[in-house]
């Protein structure tokens, strides 16, 4: 499954493969990315997971699109969910 993080455009870490650096230098500059996220998605413990990494799919898409300051980016990979 293809799935989709938020970072922004100046942080230098993965949020894939270094996510404690990445959410540090984001915390740092007081981007709270996670926390905008969360804020935006619409997902349930009741669901899959699968469906709820649709749910986040669709929020980061949400957030890229309305990006007015150009601030934020969406990053990709394929991973397995069960």
């Amino acid at each position: 499954m293809l799935v989709a993080m938020l970072t922004t455009i100046d942080n230098p870490h993965d949020p894939f493969d270094d996510y404690d650096n990445w959410f540090a230098f984001d915390s740092r500059l007081g981007y709270h990315t996670p926390s905008y996220l969360a804020r935006i998605v619409i997902t349930s413990d009741s669901i899959s997971d699968v469906d709820q990494q649709l749910a986040i799919n669709e929020a980061v898409d949400k957030i890229v699109e309305q990006n007015i300051n150009f601030m934020y980016k969406k990053v990709e990979r394929e991973v397995l969910v069960e």
